[in-house]
């Protein structure tokens, strides 16, 4: 049997018990890596998590805690290199949005995305960074959105906050390369999952007529570009934002067919 490219790797998956963070968790657990599955209040979603990667074989726990919150970010990775003693693989997932126009947006709602989307992506890729440098280096990648590139009404906070990890996305690349770290950015389209399919009472084909592909994406999809980016393979890739769209963000608004 050959050897899987994350054999033996250690990871943290943040907001890992359901949708794509689950997809993603398990995606690496399948190329070989051991995973921690971070989750702030689904504890049984992430239980569910832990069992499916420990049925293939690999090591894995559930670890709680808010990562917009520094001394929780702070408790998750004491207990994930306790654990795995070190880490070779950070993905930044866990996020959150606020579906209200800009006018009617309150401060509190502001200041809870921005915490847990953009302030926890900093608090994680600083803690995983350094015991990364201790360990010969690493791979962080950080989930981005369609709203990188697009303006999303009635999202200001969450687009702000997608567009905000690109860059620090960029940044971190750059200081961190010299220790062997890689930072990239995975940024899906339109994928179905259990938040999104109560955006739009079809969301599949709301979605799936504007996408040039001709579907929606599904977890699965953003976990490939995820593991490939984890691999030795992508070892000289770094800084890039890898869109997983289906050509959906790539398309101009255009009035012919």
């Amino acid at each position: 049997m050959p050897e899987l490219p994350l054999e033996g790797k250690f990871a943290l998956v943040t907001g890992a018990s359901k949708g794509v963070g689950k997809g993603i968790a398990l995606e690496l657990a399948r190329q070989g890596a051991h995973v921690a599955v971070n989750y702030h209040t689904d504890g049984g979603g992430a239980a569910e998590t832990v069992k499916a990667i420990a049925a293939m074989g690999r090591r894995s726990f559930a670890v709680q805690g808010n990562v917009g919150v520094k001394a929780e970010v702070d408790a998750m990775f004491a207990h994930t290199l306790q654990e795995f003693g070190l880490l070779d693989i950070l993905v930044n997932n866990a996020g959150i949005q606020t579906w209200k126009p800009l006018l009617e947006l309150a401060e509190a709602e502001w200041d809870r995305v921005l915490s847990v989307n953009l302030k926890g992506c900093f608090l994680c890729t600083q803690l995983a960074a350094r015991a990364m440098k201790d360990s010969g280096g690493g791979a962080i990648v950080n989930i981005g959105s369609g709203c990188n590139k697009w303006p999303f009404p009635n999202l200001v906070d969450y687009t702000a906050s997608k567009g905000g990890i690109e860059q620090l996305t960029k940044v971190a690349a750059v200081e961190l390369g010299p220790l062997k770290i890689r930072v990239n950015c995975v940024a899906p389209g339109a994928i179905e999952i259990e938040r999104t399919q109560n955006e739009a009472g079809d969301y599949a084909g709301t979605w799936s007529k504007l996408t040039p592909m001709r579907r929606v994406g599904v977890p699965a999809d953003v976990a490939h570009a995820v593991a490939f980016l984890c691999e030795d393979k992508s070892d000289f890739i770094t800084g890039q934002t890898l869109w997983v769209d289906g050509g959906l963000f790539t398309r101009p608004v255009w009035p012919y067919e």
